[in-house]
């Protein structure tokens, strides 16, 4: 262990990592990022998610740094038997797979907390216990079927978020239970079965509009067409064409907006007094704050927000954050080297990933290995586990566990 890892919060943590896609890697990086030793089970060939194209190219690469690769035949009986001798020293054993899937292997809760009674088992599901705890869920079901799509697309046209947002906040709750469960044990000296799900996830997102819904008794209209809480909280169009989104959010801000594009007549206004009266007059003077920033570049407006403290933003694409000045000057991405097997590329590839987004102490939270390859750990862990180099041979010659690595000193 590194002196960095034990600086860490969760150093010391052991977390067995039976996932795939984003959901349970989500969860896993987190504890990982903040000091776990997370060592990944993948089959022979790999995780699936390290080929996937098109939008699922980054899944991998995005959700799986600081962690251990061991690449097991877990249909073989000695490739379980390894599984279980790493539980019995695990603290978290964390998975995703659909229902059924870890009693066939025999690694359900019920036998390894019998095996491991210290162990914090975490199942991410698509919905927690009740009647559609047997439908198969993904991030996207769950946004229509949980108001997401709803809200996010025009009316009549659902849209689903432009990020997987229900899978990497189910693993983040899926990581703070791990981490509720932990605290327990430190009282009870036993571990317990955490659950996260999707569609419950999803349903914490949209409480802000149920809510909506039982303080105002009216239906919630989806966001192109809602009724803003604030005046001005929009997209606007410069002279060149170019987007730029500006919000002023109260009346100090009305009045400092007011003054620096010389809208004194606006400013002046008694239909326009307060927030509440310009939502509701929004109608005729927005054509008016449209057609007054249409004569200024994004920039020149930009410029007179930042000088007054009023929100704005550019409309960026994901591929211009890797040179976002802030990003780059506050230490918010690190360079990252992706294995050949999982760059897309059919060879490495170095490039920065966003870290995690909070401080410690007032550091972020580093970066300490990239994503592994196939099986990169495999005789590091199996060594550990009390296999000799003579064992580890057999079980690879034999094709219960995959080591790339040792495969690259072998053709060496």
């Amino acid at each position: 262990m590194t002196d960095v890892q034990k600086a860490l919060p969760f150093a010391g943590v052991r977390v067995v990592e039976f996932t795939h896609m984003v959901m349970g890697p989500s969860c896993g990086m987190l504890l990982a990022d903040l000091g776990a030793e997370v060592i990944k089970i993948e089959p022979l060939a790999g995780d699936n998610t390290r080929r996937l194209p098109g939008s699922g190219a980054g899944f991998y690469a995005m959700f799986n740094r600081n962690k251990k690769s061991l690449a097991i035949d877990t249909k073989d009986p000695r490739g379980r038997e390894i599984v279980l001798k790493l539980v019995a020293s695990a603290d978290v054993f964390s998975e995703n797979f659909k229902a059924g899937t870890m009693a066939k292997l025999g690694f359900d809760y019920n036998a390894l907390s019998t095996l491991n009674e210290r162990l914090i088992y975490v199942s991410h599901k698509g919905f927690l216990e009740g009647p559609y705890d047997n439908r198969t869920a993904l991030d996207e079901v769950v946004q229509m079927m949980g108001g997401l799509a709803y809200m996010t697309g025009p009316e009549g046209r659902p849209l689903r978020a432009g990020t997987a947002v229900n899978d990497i906040m189910g693993g983040i709750f899926g990581a703070i239970g791990a981490m509720a469960a932990l605290r327990e044990r430190d009282t009870t000296g036993r571990g317990q079965h955490v659950e996260s799900a999707l569609f419950e996830n999803n349903v914490f997102l949209m409480g802000i509009h149920m809510m909506q819904f039982a303080v105002t008794g009216k239906p919630v209209k989806p966001m192109p067409s809602r009724t803003s809480a604030w005046a001005v909280y929009d997209v606007f169009t410069d002279i060149a064409g170019e987007q730029i989104f500006l919000a002023v959010v109260s009346d100090t801000q009305w009045a400092l907006f007011c003054d620096a594009f010389d809208l004194q007549t606006l400013k002046s206004d008694e239909r326009l007094r307060t927030n509440v009266d310009r939502v509701a007059a929004r109608e005729w003077m927005m054509p008016l704050l449209r057609e007054r920033m249409a004569r200024h570049t994004a920039a020149e407006i930009a410029a007179v927000f930042q000088a007054q403290g009023l929100p704005y933003a550019p409309i960026t694409s994901p591929e211009d954050l890797f040179d976002d000045a802030h990003l780059v000057a506050s230490g918010g991405l690190a360079e990252v080297t992706l294995p050949a097997d999982a760059s897309g590329k059919g060879e490495a590839l170095t490039t920065r990933t966003p870290l995690l987004p909070l401080t410690l102490g007032g550091a972020r939270l580093p970066l300490r290995t990239p994503p592994p390859s196939i099986g990169e750990h495999t005789h590091d862990v199996l060594a550990e586990l009390g296999y000799s180099h003579a064992d580890i041979e057999v079980l690879l010659r034999d094709g219960v566990v995959g080591s790339t690595l040792m495969d690259d000193l072998a053709a060496a």
